[in-house]
């Protein structure tokens, strides 16, 4: 068992997210005009909308909310007086709101992907399974909740703070630090590295495609031609 929580938490990170970058990168380079997010936009559009809004508004929460929860340095929030205790009520609440959003959100779009005959004939296998994959990583989000309510004096998410933060910096003992963490943290760790993992060869790369098709896409100027349009304008029609 040592081994397998080694490589899965040690390793696997590794393997995700260069998995991440480096396939992102590829298909970005060899096909960019598959950054989209689908031709089925005009079915079903206002449940599209509630679920898109819903479900990337309370994503782009969490994900911030992971990413400068779990990378800050603990000696940061000690500098600024946030005790554990705080910064732990603070992700349950946050989060916990965030994640009701995102799930309802996700709730609507795998409705809408699997029961809908004309959204599911133009979706992928992969369409289906990103969007189930992400709805179970968010409902084991929720049900993380009231396990951290048990451990509300932050001890353990700083466990999590140090894992996160060995695995940027290389520590070959990042693993270690959560060794005796509860299963759903540990089974809401390996699903989130898989879906960075699948992350590339999904549709989510539209997450991706609007900043680096403005970013990278070249400037252009529209030329009209007077005496062209002067001409247009006085052109006759010839009566029938």
């Amino acid at each position: 068992m040592a081994y397998i929580h080694t490589f899965l938490f040690g390793i696997y990170p590794y393997i995700a997210l260069s998995v991440l970058a480096l396939g992102s990168i590829f298909r970005y380079d060899r096909e960019p005009y598959t950054w989209r997010s689908g031709s089925s936009q005009l079915l079903r559009r206002k449940q599209l909308m509630w679920g898109s809004v819903l479900f990337h508004v309370g994503v782009l929460f969490i994900f911030a909310g992971h990413f400068v929860g779990l990378l800050t340095p603990i000696w940061v929030f000690d500098a600024l007086g946030v005790s554990h205790e705080a910064k732990q009520i603070l992700a349950v609440v946050a989060g916990g709101i965030a994640g009701v959003m995102a799930i309802i959100g996700a709730s609507l779009l795998a409705h809408r992907r699997v029961f809908d005959p004309r959204v599911r004939a133009s979706s992928r296998p992969t369409d289906t399974l990103i969007i189930i994959l992400l709805w179970v990583q968010l409902l084991l989000g929720l049900s993380s909740i009231p396990v951290s309510l048990q451990h509300i004096d932050g001890h353990e998410m700083v466990k999590f703070m140090n894992w996160a933060q060995g695995i940027f910096t290389f520590n070959p003992e990042a693993s270690s630090y959560i060794t005796d963490a509860s299963i759903i943290f540990k089974m809401h760790i390996f699903l989130g590295l898989t879906i960075f993992l699948l992350f590339p060869f999904t549709r989510l790369v539209h997450m991706l495609s609007a900043p680096v098709r403005y970013i990278w896409r070249p400037g252009y100027q529209v030329v009209r031609e007077r005496n062209h349009t002067a001409q247009s304008s006085h052109m006759r029609i010839p009566a029938e």
